[in-house]
């Protein structure tokens, strides 16, 4: 065996050489990689939410909208000035690529009431727009800006919004705010989060290596590994055609635990052969014929354990189990690849990593927790149990994370926007209801909707505000009858005002009411809705649910009453909007997550049971890596803190970040059960050995992973402190329970 990895490191130079090739290659490769921006894709394609969201925009030509407000505290002044604003900013927006439309007072339709200060027809719009187009006092400007639907335009949703910023930052106070902007603000920080893990962290590590260490060599070899596999798999990926999404940003969290993992190892081994009187060549040959075993099946477990996530049904958490594979595969190749000619370029010279300080302490204090849990199993055993039940209390109190403001920090642009609309001027969480309605609009319907709106505001005090096309048109009737027009009759004034609103403001008429292309004669009523982005999940979903509730009973009655061949059998209503998809969310992606958890350990334990050609020594060694997923997770709940999607998939990751160690240190154990110690000392030798590289590996990889928390977005901060916190989480279970439970399932008595 050992001449095939002296053969190995004579090819150092022509693997080396590929190396470098085939990494130019996947560089160029990689730019081909693109981000998917979309936030209905982190839903199953099936899931009914899903289903409503494509119907409805299908039927209404989308329902993104983006509120741009200034302040004007002249904005009803009735010499228009206000107003006149408000239509050069209105001319302004329209003019972008990717707005399809922007509902205004400025119209000719409805300027002259709303500055007539006599006018009762301008009072009753003013306070049936107030909201929607302006605070209650009129000295704040609100635009909904309707957006083009993604599929009929080729304009970059983030450049339509930097281009609508720029409009509103030259305004008083302006700022803008919705849905779609706190997407692509996600987003964008989201990639710039990956950018900055791949590189920063690297760098944080290497420092660490090299501060450990003391040796350049062996930092850059750390960094190339890491940097070398990313790429790698992004040209891979790039050439599958996948995309990377919000929840790819772990990636290279997965791929750099790995990498540094298994060069912290070989600096570690390398070392001990080094100092056994071994040249370097020789070091390297035997270094790799103790690791390569333990590095190919810890990067297979990972591979299986991620694959795990192939059972979902949300597309970029499916993508992203077959990424993180792809990623833990090719570790290996890169350090087979690589390290040999890395180690020996003008070796002798400066081939040596230093012995780490306190060393001799660290391996004392190792040694001594051997002892400890050989002396006193039980307790040390009640008190883990004892911390995993309260941990498991701790998980029932979990809490989902609803408010998709939160996933900012404060000092952000779009949480700023929120706090002042919803302060000053409403909700800002935009959704609707559509109903299926006649081919005519008649009067009759239209008191039937206003009733059914009633209804909704009266059970449903969550809802800022209630809008539609019926309250316009009542609003319009009403107005005539006190102009002394009431003789007509009310198809005819709707007529007349239904032709006035198609004149001026065709786009918001068919946004309002339209037919489905789909079902020629099927005919749509849509009911705008505003709720308070910034609430707690039970106090979002209850909302839904009332909302559910009422226009289904609304639906039932029209069924009841209709003929047995009348359109609204086969067309139930809908409940739409990003703010009914973003209150779902997180609940999508942890839908499967428990199950994928589940297999994970499954494929996990299958797997290094052929490592360790043992399932009592495989099920010992899933045991400490399970145990402080739950125990943070546990322990989140008990901190009243909230799952985001940082935290969401936590459970199905974290399961590669510890397992890695615990298959070194089987095999370590056996190894050394192998070359003749006794059972006890096998133990204190591994636990040693394996123990510092375990130590080194995770406090480098904790102080990589914390240059996240200078990130915008919150859901990376929790993702980068719940690594950190599962790892350690890991190397305690990998230096004190998996020994414990050697002691108590393999050595037995033979150890007292």
């Amino acid at each position: 065996m050992k001449s095939l990895f002296e053969k190995w490191i004579a090819l150092r130079w022509p693997l080396l050489l590929v190396g470098i090739m085939l990494t130019v290659g996947a560089v160029f490769l990689g730019h081909d990689l693109s981000f998917d921006r979309s936030i209905e894709n982190m839903f199953a394609a099936d899931d009914p939410l899903i289903e409503s969201h494509k119907r409805f925009n299908r039927i209404f030509g989308g329902n993104e909208v983006i509120m741009g407000v200034y302040q004007d505290p002249e904005l009803f002044n009735a010499d228009g000035s206000g107003l006149d604003r408000v239509h050069e900013v209105r001319l302004q927006i329209e003019k972008l690529d990717g707005i399809r439309e922007v509902l205004s007072l400025d119209r000719e339709l409805t300027r002259d009431f709303v500055i007539d200060p006599d006018s009762d027809a301008g009072d009753q719009l003013k306070r049936l727009f107030a909201g929607y187009t302006h605070n209650d006092e009129g000295t704040i400007v609100a635009l909904p800006i309707q957006l083009t639907p993604k599929d009929e335009t080729e304009v970059d949703r983030a450049e339509l919004i930097r281009k609508l910023r720029a409009i509103f930052a030259e305004l008083p106070g302006g700022m803008v705010t919705g849905e779609p902007v706190m997407v692509v603000d996600g987003f964008q920080y989201v990639e710039e989060d990956g950018a900055r893990l791949g590189w920063a962290t690297s760098i944080l590590l290497a420092c660490v290596i090299l501060l450990v260490f003391r040796s350049l060599r062996w930092m850059v070899i750390a960094i190339v590994v890491v940097q070398v596999t990313l790429q790698w798999t992004h040209a891979a990926l790039a050439l599958s055609g996948m995309q990377l999404s919000m929840v790819s940003s772990m990636l290279t969290a997965i791929v750099t635990v790995i990498g540094v993992a298994t060069v912290v190892h070989y600096i570690l081994r390398f070392r001990e052969c080094r100092d056994a009187g071994q040249e370097p060549k020789e070091a390297l040959a035997s270094a790799s014929q103790y690791l390569l075993a333990p590095v190919f099946w810890a990067c297979a477990t990972d591979a299986v354990g991620f694959s795990a996530l192939l059972i979902t049904n949300v597309g970029p958490v499916h993508d992203f189990g077959i990424m993180m594979a792809v990623g833990a595969i090719l570790v290996l190749p890169a350090v087979l690849v690589f390290l040999p000619g890395l180690v020996l370029l003008g070796s002798p010279f400066a081939v040596d990593p230093a012995k780490p300080w306190g060393d001799e302490k660290l391996g004392n204090g190792l040694s001594r927790t051997v002892d400890s849990i050989v002396k006193r199993p039980v307790l040390i055993s009640a008190i883990i149990l004892a911390a995993f039940a309260i941990s498991m209390w701790g998980g029932t109190r979990l809490k989902v994370e609803s408010d998709f403001t939160k996933n900012f920090r404060d000092t952000t642009p779009i949480v700023q926007a929120y706090a002042f609309v919803e302060d000053r001027l409403g909700g800002a969480g935009v959704w609707d209801v559509a109903v299926p309605a006649p081919n005519h609009l008649t009067w009759e319907y239209i008191q039937e909707i206003r009733a059914l709106e009633n209804k909704l505001r009266e059970e449903v005090p969550e809802l800022e505000k209630v809008l539609s096309l019926a309250d316009v048109i009542s609003a319009m009737i009403e107005s005539s009858d006190k102009k002394g027009l009431s003789f007509m009759p009310k198809f005819a004034l709707m007529n007349i005002g239904m032709k006035s609103l198609r004149s001026q403001m065709p786009e918001t008429l068919d946004s309002l009411y339209s037919e489905d292309e789909q079902n020629p004669d099927q005919y749509w009523f849509r009911i705008m809705l505003l709720s308070k982005e910034r609430q707690d999940a039970e106090t979002k979903k209850k909302a839904i649910d009332a909302v559910h509730r009422i226009v289904e009973e609304y639906h039932q009655k029209k069924l009841a009453a209709a003929e047995p061949d009348a359109k609204y059998e086969n067309h139930p209503p809908i409940v739409s909007g990003f703010f009914v998809l973003l209150t779902h969310l997180i609940d999508s992606l942890i839908r499967d997550q428990w199950r994928s958890f589940g297999l994970a350990i499954v494929g996990i334990g299958l797997t290094m049971s052929l490592a360790f050609r043992s399932l009592k020594l495989a099920l010992l060694a899933l045991i400490p890596n399970i145990l402080p997923i739950l125990m943070v997770t546990g322990a989140f709940g008990l901190l009243g803190y909230h799952i985001n999607m940082g935290a969401a998939m936590i459970a199905a990751v974290s399961m590669g970040l510890g397992v890695d160690a615990s298959i070194h240190y089987i095999y370590g154990f056996q190894r050394s059960l192998a070359a003749g110690n006794a059972p006890s000392a096998a133990l204190v030798e591994v636990q040693q050995s394996v123990g510092k590289a375990v130590i080194f590996a995770t406090f480098a990889l904790i102080a990589g992973f914390s240059i996240l928390c200078v990130s915008d977005f919150v859901p990376t901060i929790y993702f980068g402190v719940l690594v950190g916190l599962t790892m350690l989480g890991a190397l305690a279970g990998n230096l004190i329970i998996l020994p414990l439970l050697i002691k108590l399932f393999v050595l037995g008595k033979d150890s007292a």
